[in-house]
C-alpha cells in the first residue's frame, strides 16, 4: 500500500510541475494531458511494484527484468520523449535514427526533464540538474541534430540564467518564431544557432 500511495504522489507531483511549466509557455493542452499513459495498468502496476521514491521505477524494473515494460509502453505513446521519434532513416543505410521533433514536443520534453529533476532531487534541486542528467546519458541517444541543439540550448539557458529567463525565451523567441511549428512542424534548418556552451 505504501508503494501505491508513494507512486501516486510522485506521478501527481511530477504531472503538476510539468503542467505548471507548460502553462508558463502557453502549451496548455500538453500541460493538461502530459503523461496520462502512466495510469494505464501496463505502466501503473510496474510503477507501484518498482517504486523507490528517489528515481524512476522504470530503472528498477529494467535492472530486475532486463527491460522495462512500463517504459516500452510509455515512450510509444508520449511524443515528448525523443525515443518516440526513432525510426528508420529515409537516407543513407536506412538504419535507426532520431527524427526531427516538432518544437512544441521539444519544449514539453524540456519541461518534463526539469520537472523530473525537481521531483527526484527535491530540496537539493539546482537549475543545472536537468542538464547534468542529460549530459550523463546523451552519448547513447538517437536524436536529430536540430532537436538536440534546441534541447541543449534550453537546458544550458536554464543552468546559466534560471527558470524565469528560459521560460521567457521559450515563449517570446522559440514558440513565437515558429508559430506553425509550435502546432505541428519542425524547425527544419534553424535560421539562428541554438548553441550554448555545455
Amino acid at each position: 500500500m505504501a508503494n501505491w500511495l508513494g507512486h501516486l504522489k510522485t506521478v501527481h507531483h511530477h504531472r503538476a510541475l510539468v503542467r505548471k511549466h507548460c502553462f508558463r509557455v502557453g502549451l496548455y493542452w500538453q500541460g493538461l494531458t502530459h503523461d496520462r499513459s502512466k495510469y494505464a495498468p501496463v505502466e501503473w502496476i510496474p510503477g507501484v511494484k518498482y517504486y523507490q521514491g528517489n528515481r524512476s521505477p522504470n530503472e528498477a524494473e529494467r535492472a530486475a527484468k532486463g527491460y522495462s515494460s512500463a517504459w516500452l509502453h510509455h515512450k510509444g505513446r508520449n511524443r515528448h520523449h525523443l525515443e518516440y521519434w526513432i525510426d528508420y532513416s529515409p537516407v543513407g543505410g536506412h538504419g535507426l535514427a532520431g527524427m526531427e521533433m516538432p518544437v512544441k514536443y521539444v519544449v514539453e520534453m524540456f519541461c518534463d526533464r526539469m520537472a523530473a529533476s525537481k521531483t527526484y532531487r527535491g530540496a537539493a534541486y539546482r537549475d543545472s540538474d536537468p542538464l547534468d542528467y542529460y549530459l550523463h546519458s546523451r552519448d547513447h541517444y538517437l536524436i536529430h541534430p536540430h532537436t538536440k541543439a534546441l534541447l541543449e540550448a534550453l537546458l544550458a539557458r536554464l543552468r546559466d540564467e534560471g527558470e524565469d529567463a528560459v521560460f521567457a525565451y521559450i515563449k517570446k523567441e522559440i514558440l513565437k518564431k515558429y508559430p506553425l511549428f509550435h502546432g505541428a512542424g519542425c524547425i527544419g534548418s534553424p535560421p539562428f544557432s541554438f548553441h550554448r556552451d555545455l
